[in-house]
């Protein structure tokens, strides 16, 4: 009786021919089946699943529930009910194998609303923002602004197109890049 839960006594009651006579119910049989051959079915089903713990809570229950429908026709020995339903629970997993081999992968189909198509329409949006943030600066801080990130110009080019200290340029730069951070979360 190696293998076999302490209570396989009560499993092999229900299992035996006075089920009907005891007054047994079906839920009393899935019940002494879990109880008995649960845990050592479970650990079985783990190694033969690769240790994935949902399929192999399908495979102990799908095998429980064919132990119960086959009540009448099992060998009543808890050495021989071991073997049978570690058999079942084999095949179950084998089977498990071949249908998900079989099957190609399950795969969502894109939304066609959702499919990405290059536009411009997000960049035309960014920039409509920005431009409207930029009239809330100071003419002199919109030129440095235009000049330094726009043009992608030096602060020292800038400064001598201008005709202003560098400092200036900076300054302006500063004070023009907080007053657009506001503006912009001002607007979202």
């Amino acid at each position: 009786m190696s293998g076999v839960g302490r209570h396989s006594h009560s499993a092999r009651a229900l299992l035996g021919d006075e089920l009907p006579r005891h007054g047994h119910t079906e839920e009393d049989l899935a019940t002494a089946l879990y109880r008995d051959f649960g845990t050592p079915l479970m650990a079985f089903a783990l190694k033969l699943t690769g240790n994935d713990r949902h399929w192999a809570e399908d495979v102990v229950q799908e095998t429980l529930i064919r132990a119960w429908r086959n009540a009448e026709k099992l060998d009543r020995s808890p050495d021989m009910l071991r073997a049978w339903l570690y058999t079942v629970a084999r095949r179950i997993v084998i089977d498990g194998r071949r249908s998900r081999k079989a099957r190609p992968q399950e795969v969502e189909e894109p939304d066609a609303n959702s499919v990405g198509v290059p536009d411009e329409s997000d960049r035309t949006l960014s920039a409509m923002v920005v431009y409207d943030a930029l009239r809330v600066l100071s003419d002199d801080q919109r030129e440095a602004i235009m000049q330094t990130y726009l043009r992608d110009r030096t602060v020292n080019d800038v400064a001598e197109t201008l005709g202003v200290p560098p400092g200036t340029v900076k300054s302006r730069l500063y004070h023009a890049v907080r007053a657009l951070r506001r503006a912009l979360r001002d607007r979202g």
